[in-house]
């Protein structure tokens, strides 16, 4: 993948391009990159290095908007994609990739795989961090251990030789270990802020330097232990929030990769070829083969079939199509081969579109705030201000004190500067940077032995504000599978189920599994839409819709899912199908009524079907025959009335609006897309996990306050300890562990407790 106008230190070059080296191949050009829509919009679509928080949205956003002619601009944290818009002509795309590069950001074109590869490098890179911080703690420690253990007695050499073993192990592996926090110190610096990675990188450097300065002088105390301790614990903290938000990465890409990849394009001499989907024009003919997925929009011009649509309405039925039916991307052609004429490339396509509602979901989700972060945003200019005036305090107050008549003796730079790195240390944020961590491990845990997958970082904190609480149907009140419910003699279902082994429609399974084993009708004929028929012992046997089996019965008006069946002259027979809730539905929604929330129901099922899956649930508000776009319509729309919605859902037609809503969560069955889409995954049969995972994140959530209060009564008492000169850094270093413990252990409360619904 070629880097786009930037060399790798985010600096643009002057022609646009970077420059290569001679054994590669020169860079492209942005405008390569440009698509034109029917409208005549331009647009440009980039992958982002480098941008790591809601400061960088607005840095990135704001840059380019002010460009003249730029017209949209949108940057998703979570996939890195940023896409850039404006009026044909209005821009060229290399203005904006300078522009890029001026805010000090590396780009390249946006490829999904790319975006994949550089999450699992940085996974990568932080457990290689975190086992060098580990290894050089362990064996800093047995040369530790000896010199406080035999402090009266060891003589002054050896003390000085084994601070000089623990030296060679500590600065190189802290260096190397605080990179992540050196890299996001620097950055929140360059951009005239400050995060909690600058306090920590502070007391590496100071700490390090003291405990060298210490062991050149023949000192008593070094600190290369804590230090590498110290970034042992907060290296664990931050590999475990990368794993937690690494999945909630990945909805938009598992959807895009569901679009077919190749198709058979009918060229003007009748010939069929094998193209890349992206290759596809609007008014290409193409090939569509029973069992195959549509690659683009279409319109059908030739041949008759069936489609499963699940993946956009939910309805699990397939639906008849025929000559003149619009077809959208990612659609399963059933029975019979057809030929379409596409309406949208590939980019442009129902799958595409619902992608890119994921995104803007997932973006409103990444400009959440976390606890900590607050916490972080006072916490920092506190704690450095605090260790400056202490350095200054002890530098010149005997001077002043000297000044107005009182007798102080020269205090000296070596003595201040231990108190300012001791004040650092003793409020190094190791217990804050764990508070919400370590909640979360310990919560997730708990949950993952209930059988409840928690999926990105923030999913707790998000799932214990919640207010409302919007099912989907069909896979997720639901089991998604269609039953026979209605009575009929063996000897007719037997018949009926000979019919329906030759076909692979949902019903006629469900029959044929309501039968039992047996044989199927030979030289039985499919007709796409209606049925099959076939002749046995001189009768003809018909199954399948109303219209085709018993055009003269009546209709049985009750909305349930039905084959007709009809043998010669006999009476036809009605086979009646439903989707059965889930055993413990009706509990769970009583559950979460009784906590308080709101419930709706709302699917793209038939309206009939929705109705009785919500009486039966116990819902009163519900909707059906919506479509993707107005599950999502309805999530923004509780949002901007002040509501916190979850969604729980299933299938792709539920992923932009799980992605849109407050929080989200799917049952274990649901496809990837809607499982990387959502925050939680319910494992199991069963929908009352739902409850226990509230419950849990609601808990979680008071652990981490506890904590973070914890922290700053910590630091209120401990500061002005250190700042006072009562502290030595050895002293602020075990108090510093000694917090990091007690956020621990309270966080550990949370493993105790059986099931919430049943307490």
């Amino acid at each position: 993948m070629a880097d786009i106008a930037l060399n790798p230190l985010g600096v643009g070059c002057p022609s646009g391009l970077a420059p290569a080296p001679d054994n590669e191949a020169p860079r492209s050009d942005p405008a390569a990159f440009v698509r034109r829509d029917a409208q005549g919009r331009e647009s440009l679509e980039l992958m982002v290095r480098g941008a790591k928080c809601a400061g960088c949205i607005r840095k990135i956003e704001g840059g380019l908007l002010a460009l003249p002619g730029v017209r949209e601009v949108r940057l998703n944290l979570s996939t890195g994609r940023l896409s850039v818009a404006w009026p044909a002509g209005a821009v060229r795309a290399q203005t904006v990739t300078e522009a890029l590069a001026r805010l000090g950001y590396a780009a390249a074109p946006f490829d999904p795989e790319a975006v994949k590869r550089e999450v699992d490098e940085e996974g990568r890179r932080l457990l290689r961090y975190l086992a060098v911080a580990g290894f050089a703690a362990m064996n800093i420690m047995m040369f530790s251990v000896p010199v406080w253990s035999g402090h009266g007695e060891m003589g002054e050499g050896t003390r000085t030789l084994l601070h000089w073993v623990s030296a060679l192990i500590a600065i190189p592996a802290a260096l190397y270990a605080a990179q992540p926090f050196f890299a996001s110190a620097w950055a929140a610096l360059k951009a005239r802020r400050a995060n909690m990675d600058v306090p920590i990188s502070l007391a590496v450097f100071l700490t390090l330097g003291i405990s060298v300065s210490e062991t050149l002088q023949q000192g008593d105390h070094a600190y290369f232990d804590g230090i590498t301790m110290l970034l042992f614990f907060l290296l664990i903290g931050r590999y475990l929030d990368h794993r937690l938000r690494q999945r909630a990465r990945t909805a938009a890409l598992d959807l895009l990769a569901l679009q077919a990849v190749s198709a058979s394009r009918i060229e003007a001499d009748g010939r069929i070829v094998a193209v890349q989907a992206r290759e596809i024009r609007v008014g290409d003919r193409l090939a569509l083969a029973a069992g195959e997925r549509a690659p683009v929009d279409g319109v059908v011009e030739e041949g008759v079939s069936e489609f499963d649509r699940s993946m956009l309405t939910g309805e699990t039925l397939p639906q008849p199509t025929a000559s003149g039916a619009a077809i959208h991307a990612g659609v399963i052609n059933l029975s019979q081969p057809l030929v379409i004429r596409a309406t949208a490339r590939a980019q442009d396509s129902a799958v595409a579109e619902l992608a890119r509602l994921i995104e803007i979901g997932e973006q409103g989700r990444a400009r959440f705030v976390r606890l900590a972060d607050k916490a972080a945003a006072l916490y920092v200019p506190v704690v450095h201000t605090l260790a400056a005036l202490t350095f200054l305090g002890w530098m010149f107050a005997p001077a002043l004190l000297r000044a107005v008549g009182v007798e102080a003796g020269d205090v000296g730079v070596r003595i201040a500067l231990m108190n300012a790195v001791a004040v650092l240390i003793i409020t190094c944020p190791c217990a804050l940077g764990l508070a919400v961590p370590a909640v979360q491990v310990v919560a997730t845990g708990r949950l993952f032995k209930r059988g409840v997958l928690v999926k990105s970082g923030d999913a707790l904190e998000r799932l214990a504000q919640i207010d409302v609480v919007v099912f989907d149907k069909t896979g997720t009140l639901t089991l998604g599978k269609p039953r026979l419910t209605s009575l009929a003699s063996v000897e007719v279902l037997h018949a009926a189920a000979a019919l329906a082994r030759v076909s692979r429609h949902p019903l006629s399974r469900a029959l044929v599994e309501a039968a039992g084993p047996g044989v199927a009708v030979k030289d039985a004929r499919e007709i796409p839409g209606e049925g099959i028929e076939a002749q046995v012992d001189g009768l003809l046997l018909r199954l399948g819709r109303r219209s085709f089996a018993a055009p003269e019965a009546k209709d049985a008006e009750d909305g349930a899912a039905e084959l007709w069946f009809k043998r010669g002259d006999a009476a036809p027979v009605r086979f009646a199908f439903q989707d059965a809730l889930r055993a413990d539905a009706a509990d769970t929604i009583a559950a979460l009524k009784a906590r308080g929330f709101a419930v709706e129901l709302i699917s793209g099922d038939r309206p009939v079907a929705v109705e009785a899956a919500a009486h039966a649930a116990g819902i009163e508000r519900w909707a059906g025959g919506v479509s993707p776009g107005d599950k999502t319509a309805r999530l923004a729309a509780l949002k901007a009335q002040g509501k916190r919605p979850m969604m729980v859902g299933d299938g792709l037609n539920d992923a932009a609006a799980m992605a849109v809503a407050h929080a989200s969560a799917s049952p274990g069955s649901a496809i990837e897309a809607s499982q990387a889409a959502s925050d939680i995954v319910l494992q199991g049969a069963g929908l009352m996990t739902l409850v226990e995972a509230i419950d849990v994140a609601k808990a979680a959530r008071e652990r981490a306050l506890e904590n973070l209060r914890f922290s700053a009564l910590y630091n209120l008492i401990a500061a002005p300890t250190a700042a006072a000169g009562l502290l030595t850094p050895l002293i602020a270093a075990l108090a510093m562990s000694g917090s990091s413990l007690v956020v621990t252990l309270n966080a550990l409360r949370l493993q105790w407790g059986g099931p919430s619904w049943k307490s």
